[in-house]
């Protein structure tokens, strides 16, 4: 016996078709209708019909999509997987290292059970969270995710449900939390539905049609974002989301979406015994994101900060087109304003954007730890024209400072699958839909944005071709040869020095200084009684500590220490303890 239910209040009718049959559905007073048939079981094929229209339509809260996102959904039983991860108490975001990857990518095979296999050298690395890209049901057989329209459904691409179930369960049995990418601002253009059933829709934005969260009708489309969070955080025991592009949601309630589910979802940490993080991605340099629902924020735990990005790779590889002027215009001074206060733009004018933008961080409040820093991310390499890393720019010197900088920050540091060797593949654009007129438009669409960031005369890979995605999967052997065994290892022994010093990690910004010396490219951060000296320019240099010399922590070259200085050779690092 199953209950079917499906809220639509522009209908006069639906019917739900199980297995070839159609059974009638009742209406409440909420526009839910329901009806309860005896034979469907776990497995069942059903679909909506909505009102004369003989298009069976799959379920917009479908827990399973065996045959795509425009099949008919199945029955699915949470309640049928066997979890061994009884006793997982769960990994906070502060204290944390996170890992990010494309499970697609990931592997030669793309699939969770492959990328299992893999997960005893993230524990070796000293990871903590491993951050999965979107995993929801899409059209086609390759996608970066961020087209999903099957929100409630694990995509067959990399395996359904009950594989990303053994992924996660998996996870735990080796010590790592699960934080699960989750797209709210849009849908994906094929196979999006909601708008049969009911006003889902208000508008759209850049990537495509936006919710309704704060019109007519708007409480069921709130549940539906809401629900679906809790979802992934209850029955498939992930343990944060993080939240891509929400200055995309367009709400005007007093009570925002987003610290709506701040508030469930605490309660639901609550209920599990286990922290459950939420992670937005925003480009507003707005601090009510993160700033504590007591303190009049939305109560989120943590934000991608690209304003740690754009400092880091201007200063790094010289680079000023597009938004990455600004930065590039700072210099070693923004790098060090922004590492005492996690923004450059913050209440201030921003070329780019043509007007001011963000505001200041109440330092003293707001620990380091809820502002995400990385040094290479999904986004920062496959929105570059042909998907090509810093290892194609930078030497293993200056990949190994920027490392440096990341992991003795007072933020919680990220990096995305194969930096941690310098992976020379690149992380390109892709996606296959099986409508051609939508592949043609998403290739000019590709190449009209890239055009807009400068990269106007670069060919751009075709992101529809399969050698686009192929190129993009990691080559695991290349960790195993220089100079890529070398990087890995300073970025374990990074990782390590981090999780040994509690200087390290103290996300007090407060406490934090930053010397820099624009002329021969010298930046030395103060964190506590150590200090990360790095030079970044062509020469040796010697650089005074301010206190006698203790002892050198760890150095990506061979280095001279005497009394209180450190002399550096071109393009590396020390970290050094102070007596």
């Amino acid at each position: 016996m199953t209950e079917f239910a499906v809220w639509a209040p522009q209908c006069a009718q639906v019917r739900v078709l199980v297995d070839e049959t159609v059974y009638p559905m009742t209406v409440d007073g909420a526009w839910w209708w329901r009806a309860t048939v005896e034979d469907a079981a776990p497995g069942s094929a059903y679909a909506f019909l909505l009102d004369e229209d003989e298009t069976p339509l799959p379920d917009p809260r479908s827990r399973w999509q065996p045959n795509g996102v425009h099949g008919p959904s199945r029955v699915y039983d949470d309640s049928a997987f066997y979890w061994t991860d009884h006793d997982w108490t769960g990994r906070q975001l502060a204290g944390s290292v996170i890992y990010e990857l494309h499970i697609g990518t990931f592997t030669p095979h793309g699939s969770f059970d492959a990328a299992v296999e893999r997960l005893d050298h993230l524990v070796e690395l000293g990871v903590d969270l491993v951050e999965v890209l979107p995993v929801n049901a899409v059209d086609g057989p390759r996608n970066w995710g961020y087209d999903g329209v099957g929100w409630y459904a694990v995509t067959e691409n990399y395996g359904g449900p009950d594989a990303f179930k053994r992924f996660v369960d998996a996870c735990h049995a080796r010590g790592l939390g699960v934080v699960l990418d989750a797209v709210y601002n849009h849908l994906g253009p094929s196979g999006a539905y909601l708008d049969r059933f009911g006003p889902y829709f208000a508008g759209s934005n850049l990537w495509g049609p936006a919710l309704n969260l704060d019109g007519p009708h708007s409480e069921p489309v709130r549940r539906y974002v809401i629900d679906n969070a809790l979802m992934w955080l209850r029955d498939f025991h992930v343990d944060g989301l993080r939240l891509d592009a929400v200055h995309a949601l367009r709400d005007t309630r007093a009570t925002h979406v987003l610290e709506q589910l701040a508030a469930e979802v605490e309660a639901l940490s609550t209920h599990v015994g286990r922290p459950l993080s939420l992670i937005a991605e925003s480009d507003l340099n707005d601090p009510r994101l993160i700033t504590a629902r007591e303190a009049g924020g939305y109560g989120l735990h943590g934000q991608w900060t690209d304003d740690i990005h754009h400092t880091l790779h201007t200063a790094l590889t010289g680079e000023s087109q597009g938004y990455y002027a600004d930065f590039a215009a700072a210099g070693l001074t923004g790098l060090a304003h922004v590492f005492t206060r996690a923004f450059l733009h913050e209440g201030t004018w921003s070329s780019f954007r043509q007007r001011r933008h963000g505001a200041g961080v109440d330092t003293r409040r707001i620990p380091g730890h809820r502002f995400v820093a990385y040094l290479q991310n999904h986004d920062q390499i496959g929105n570059r024209a042909t998907g090509d890393r810093l290892t194609q720019t930078l030497s293993p010197g200056l990949l190994a400072c920027g490392a440096a900088l990341v992991f003795a920050s007072p933020f919680t540091p990220m990096l995305f699958m194969g930096e941690e060797w310098g992976a020379r593949t690149p992380w390109q654009f892709f996606s296959y839909f099986p409508d051609p007129a939508l592949r043609e438009a998403v290739r000019n669409g590709r190449t009209a944005e890239f055009a807009e960031h400068g990269w106007g005369d670069v060919e751009v890979p075709d992101p529809n071709a399969e050698s686009t995605f192929l190129d993009s999967k990691l080559e695991w052997d290349e960790a195993t040869l220089e100079p890529h065994a070398t990087l890995l290892r300073v970025y374990k022994e990074l990782i390590a020095l981090r999780k040994a010093w509690p200087e390290l990690s103290d996300p007090w910004l407060d406490d934090v200084e930053v010397d820099v010396d624009e002329e021969v490219r010298t930046v030395v951060l103060h964190r506590g009684r150590l200090r990360v000296a790095c030079n970044l320019g062509s020469d040796v240099v010697t650089i005074a500590l301010g206190a006698p010399l203790a002892r050198i922590l760890l150095a990506s070259e061979p280095v001279e220490g005497e009394a209180d200085t450190v002399s550096l050779p071109p393009e590396s690092f020390a970290i050094v303890q102070l007596t």
